[in-house]
C-alpha cells in the first residue's frame, strides 16, 4: 500500500487531500478518509496537501500507528458494519460518495 492515512485525520477530515490527488483513490468513511491501495498510483500528491500530516507512505507510518496500514487495506477488503460486500475496487471515490461508516479501530479510536 503506497500511502496510509492514520490517526490524525479521525473526527478532522480536512478533504485537501481528495482535492489533489488525480486518481480519485481517497474515500471518506464517517470520522476518517481511507486511501484505496489497488486504485493509489503513488504520486503523493495528497501528502502534503494533508494540514494535519496523517498521510504518509506505509513504511514510513509512525510505529505507534502502525495498525492504520492494516486498517486502511482493510476498508476495502473487508466488509464495512452494516454492508454485506467489502467495497473492493470501487471505481473511484467520487462515484461512490461518502462511505458513512468506518473500519472497527477507526469507529472504536478514542481521539488524544
Amino acid at each position: 500500500m503506497p500511502y496510509v492515512i492514520a490517526a490524525a485525520c479521525i473526527d478532522v477530515m480536512d478533504r485537501s487531500c481528495i482535492e489533489e490527488c488525480p486518481v480519485d483513490c481517497i474515500y471518506e468513511g464517517e470520522r476518517k478518509l481511507y486511501i484505496n491501495p489497488a486504485e493509489c498510483i503513488d504520486c503523493g500528491a495528497c501528502e502534503p496537501a494533508c494540514p494535519v500530516s496523517a498521510i504518509s507512505q506505509d513504511r514510513r507510518v509512525p510505529a505507534d500507528q502502525s495498525d492504520f496500514v492494516a486498517d486502511n487495506a482493510r476498508f476495502f477488503d473487508a466488509p464495512l458494519p452494516g454492508r454485506d460486500e467489502p467495497l473492493g475496487m470501487a471505481g473511484g471515490a467520487g462515484a461512490v460518495g461518502p462511505v458513512g461508516v468506518d473500519t472497527e479501530l477507526v469507529a472504536a479510536y478514542e481521539a488524544g
